[in-house]
């Protein structure tokens, strides 16, 4: 069953990074991994940059510059501001602050941001909410990998689709 859900959304990923330079989907990748060693979550998240700013926009009504030349400290503030209400992580029940560490541009359209949780130990259950653009665009898709205690996970997170609960 695993394979059958696995590698369909490998070849979706595969065509969906290809495809950024033309840009027809609305989708973003994130890619929790567990470092155990660390006692971390390590957070990336890959969204058009584009549809960040419309999305960033929309909802605070601020022109940003995030991405482009005119890029200001506030325009990453509220960035930060976003994601911290759009994207959240319960550890066993536990709502667990994410830490924004840094954002660099990827291929002139996509966003790469980095995050982690810090002081997480051994967890059973890790509960996902991860709204970002939903609100902005309907077509919005959010696919996301979790690699933890050695195996993979992936949830898709869509407009009727907003919260996932994993068990470990």
């Amino acid at each position: 069953m695993r394979k059958i859900v696995f590698y369909p959304l490998l070849i979706l990923c595969f065509f969906l990074f290809s495809a950024f330079s033309f840009h027809k989907f609305y989708m973003g990748v994130f890619q929790i991994n567990y470092a155990s060693e660390k006692k971390m979550l390590q957070i990336t998240s890959r969204i058009f940059v584009d549809d960040l700013r419309k999305g960033i926009e929309k909802k605070y009504n601020k022109k940003t510059f995030l991405g482009t030349e005119k890029e200001t400290d506030a325009d990453v503030e509220l960035l930060k501001k976003y994601l911290s209400e759009n994207f959240a992580i319960k550890i066993n029940g536990q709502t667990k602050s994410v830490i924004f560490l840094s954002k660099e541009l990827e291929a002139d359209d996509v966003l790469v941001c980095y995050a982690r949780i810090t002081a997480v130990d051994k967890f059973n259950i890790l509960e996902i909410s991860n709204t970002i653009l939903l609100d902005w665009n309907a077509e919005q898709q959010n696919i996301t990998h979790i690699t933890a205690f050695g195996g993979k996970k992936t949830v898709l997170f869509t407009e009727s689709s907003r919260k996932e609960v994993l068990k470990y």
